[in-house]
């Protein structure tokens, strides 16, 4: 199941850009409860370790964009600050709130990501440019607090939030690339340290990241993202891009 779920976050990474997290936190939340852990601990444990897998794809993601000219450098400097600070308070957060009430906070995201790509694929832009400095560090703040508590890197936030206000597709995903970073980072390190086992955890579980999820998914999340991207030159990308929807809205709902 660990192997499955890392070559499919692998190729809808490299298909639609959204980050693994979104596919990582719902299969480990029903596998681990497989294995008896409680759905409390389940959730927990999944967030973590999804946010785990993010630190190195981000990284090769990150590397890409930048060659390519599409990370907004002014931008980060600007938004690093926030992104990094509620990435540590969301995941201190994380431990002092219910495994339940993650669980609800992912289902609602993940509805709003699916109906996002289903009803909003070609609408235009909400506003022609960013908000000011204050309105930027909230969304900024949003985007670093909620990802880091329910597992998922910048791209499922910041890049819908990022092209409502006019930034071109290739930039807001390559800059959300560098969210997913200062997300994740501060996150795991947190949650390995701070965070305590739950009882029901399963072997090799380290503060709330599980290793051996950790060490079979970023192998094969890495080497099938480029596959990802050459099927998505040779497929029809809206159809995908329904049917991922689709998935998504059935994951949120269960």
């Amino acid at each position: 199941a660990l192997i499955g779920t890392g070559i499919f976050a692998g190729l809808l990474a490299g298909l639609f850009g959204v980050g693994g997290g979104i596919v990582i936190v719902p299969v480990l939340y029903f596998l681990l409860q497989s294995f008896g852990v409680s759905a409390e601990s389940a959730m927990m444990i999944a967030t973590a370790t999804s946010l785990a897998t993010i630190v190195p794809t981000s990284i090769s993601s990150i590397r890409s964009h930048h060659a390519k000219g599409n990370v907004d450098i002014a931008l980060l400097k600007y938004w690093a600050g926030f992104i990094l600070v509620m990435a540590v308070v969301g995941s201190l957060l994380a431990q002092y709130v219910r495994g339940n009430a993650l669980t609800i906070m992912f289902a609602v995201i993940a509805i709003l990501v699916s109906l996002n790509m289903l009803l909003r694929a070609n609408a235009p832009a909400l506003k022609q440019q960013l908000p000011g400095k204050f309105g930027q560090g909230i969304m900024a703040s949003i985007v670093g607090g909620l990802s880091v508590m329910i597992g998922i890197g910048g791209g499922t936030i910041g890049v819908p939030l990022l092209t409502s206000f006019n930034v071109r597709a290739h930039v807001a995903v390559g800059t959300a690339a560098v969210f997913g970073l200062l997300i994740a980072l501060p996150g795991v390190l947190t949650l390995l340290t701070v965070g305590s086992t739950p009882s029901d955890a399963p072997i090799g579980t380290f503060g709330l990241v599980n290793l051996p999820a950790f060490f079979l998914i970023i192998p094969l999340t890495i080497l099938f993202a480029p596959v990802g991207v050459k099927l998505g030159s040779k497929l029809n990308p809206k159809q995908l891009k329904r049917a991922f929807a689709v998935v998504l809205m059935i994951t949120g709902i269960r």
